[in-house]
């Protein structure tokens, strides 16, 4: 059965403590206190992952992690310990090695760009990038059904924006089939719209969208390659980082088919700074996240959570997750002392030392560890000294990034922003085109109405009697009409006619491939 060697446990670390492929898609959990080595303890497993053939997608959220991308030098002052380390753990064939890895950014400075297209988001996790109450997360979901039932594609934020003021225009109509369409809060989506792109998430929106095959590559030599996500600038908008890996979550569960228990994972999905993702989240939205993480095991999936306490995740969500590393916890107050005492308590006792005992004293690069054992048992809790990285300590020089980037596999893939035809070129035309008609109609009235006139002063200067007409003026019915009233119209004639070719939408709201 393949593993990974994480370090050296039991008496003088010279036992190993592995993590069993087979049950490595079980998810996990790598926490500890700041600056006790859980940025090493996830490059260790990174490492591992991609020599196994397992591609690995992971947030560098200081810019420390890109250093996969080199080998380490026993001439660096970092790594000179590295040695003794191994020899410490009985690494017999410990050696510098690079990893295979593609760079991403949303920013598209760091990396390749990466996209999606508001559709795909959804609109569950757009509320929840955009921090929109209940009623205005209805409101937006009324857009979304719109949108999917006429075809208009939502594949930018000017999309959105677009049929947001389509929605307002036609609230009257939308209102009597979906309830109540305020234009208080459409306006409050929109500012929420304008603060996000003052923050950059616009670019997180368009096309070409991230194809999920692009994250499942290995390399020449049958490595996965690692995809790190550059975060460092992304950190600065947290919840736009914790909503795009939510997405992206979300997507692989939609997207992949289920495969059952592999040998060894598809993908392992390492999500730093989780706290992120579950701070003053609604109940709803906990409720998918668990569900995806109880579901996307069976997907070949693994999803590994990187926190300072395990109080962080939630119980649910917690009790999913079957290998654990954890570094060390201080305890300085009452609440400390609880959380590192909860801690404890979710591991398999070890009679050879107090686990929470353990937890607090462990120094740097060491850990109490617990991997899934045989037929899924937990393992009995361990402290570990952590393997060195065979990879470069450290952020990679930016020249060498550079490099790399230029000789990827998606190089050039991403790079050029598409704008075809969408949402907001085809309520554009409708808006233009029942303009023009409303423009056409008044210049007839005109016409008519001077014509009229002129008939009307020649009989007059004639004296001659002519008898009323019996004719009725045609009604123009579209002469008074406001170009809302023209798009309301429209749309009340295709109410019901398209709703048997609505997209269906996933657990977090995004799109199936299929119809």
């Amino acid at each position: 059965m393949e593993r990974i060697f994480v370090g050296g446990c039991g008496e003088d670390y010279v036992l190993p403590e592995e993590l069993l492929l087979r049950y490595s898609n079980r998810h996990g959990l790598i926490a500890g206190a700041t600056g006790t080595g859980k940025t090493v303890t996830l490059q260790v497993l990174a490492e591992g992952f991609s020599a196994a053939g397992v591609p690995v997608f992971l947030a560098d959220v200081k810019g420390d992690l890109s250093g996969l991308a080199a080998a380490g030098s026993a001439e660096a002052g970092t790594h000179a310990p590295f040695t003794e380390r191994a020899a410490t753990i009985g690494l017999s064939d410990y050696a510098y090695r690079a990893f295979p890895v593609t760079f991403w950014d949303l920013f598209g400075a760091q990396g390749h760009p990466v996209r999606t297209t508001v559709a795909e988001m959804g609109p569950l996790i757009l509320s929840r990038l955009l921090d929109l109450s209940e009623v205005q997360e209805g409101i937006l979901n009324i857009a979304f059904r719109v949108a999917d039932e006429e075809g208009w594609p939502l594949l930018d934020l000017k999309d959105l924006q677009s049929l947001l003021v389509w929605v307002g225009e036609n609230r009257a109509t939308l209102s009597l089939r979906y309830g109540n369409v305020s234009t208080a809060s459409i306006g409050a989506i929109q500012r929420r719209l304008l603060v996000l792109e003052n923050e950059g998430g616009a670019g997180l929106f368009g096309e070409p969208a991230l194809e999920l095959a692009d994250l499942f590559l290995t390399d020449e030599d049958g490595r996965g390659r690692v995809n790190i996500l550059a975060a460092d600038q992304l950190m600065a908008a947290p919840r736009l980082y914790a909503t795009f890996l939510l997405w992206l979550l979300s997507e692989l569960f939609e997207t992949l088919p289920e495969v059952g228990d592999p040998e060894k994972p598809k993908l392992v999905f390492f999500f730093d700074e989780a706290h992120l993702l579950f701070d003053d989240a609604p109940k709803a939205l906990l409720d998918k996240v668990e569900q995806v993480a109880r579901l996307i095991r069976s997907k070949g999936v693994g999803v590994y959570f990187c926190t300072q306490n395990p109080a962080d995740v939630p119980e649910d969500i917690l009790g999913q997750l079957g290998n654990r590393v954890q570094h060390a916890l201080r305890a300085f107050t009452a609440r400390d002392r609880r959380a590192l005492q909860q801690a404890a308590e979710t591991y398999r006792d070890n009679p050879a030392f107090e686990i929470e005992q353990a937890i607090r004293e462990v120094g740097v690069g060491e850990a109490v560890t617990s991997f899934l054992e045989k037929k899924g048992v937990p393992g009995m809790a361990q402290r570990t000294l952590i393997r060195p990285p065979s990879s470069q300590l450290g952020p990679l020089d930016p020249a060498v990034r550079a490099q790399i980037m230029g000789t990827s596999p998606v190089e050039g893939k991403y790079d050029t922003l598409l704008d075809r035809e969408s949402a907001h070129e085809i309520l554009l035309a409708k808006a233009t085109e029942a303009a023009r008609a409303a423009d056409d109609a008044e210049r007839s009235e005109a016409e008519s109405s001077t014509a009229e006139r002129e008939y009307s002063a020649g009989r007059r200067y004639s004296g001659t009697r002519v008898g009323r007409s019996t004719s009725k003026p045609a009604r123009r019915s579209s002469r008074t009409d406001s170009v809302g009233e023209a798009f309301a119209k429209s749309f009340a004639r295709q109410l019901g006619t398209k709703s048997g070719q609505a997209v269906v939408r996933g657990i977090l709201g995004s799109l199936f491939k299929g119809k």
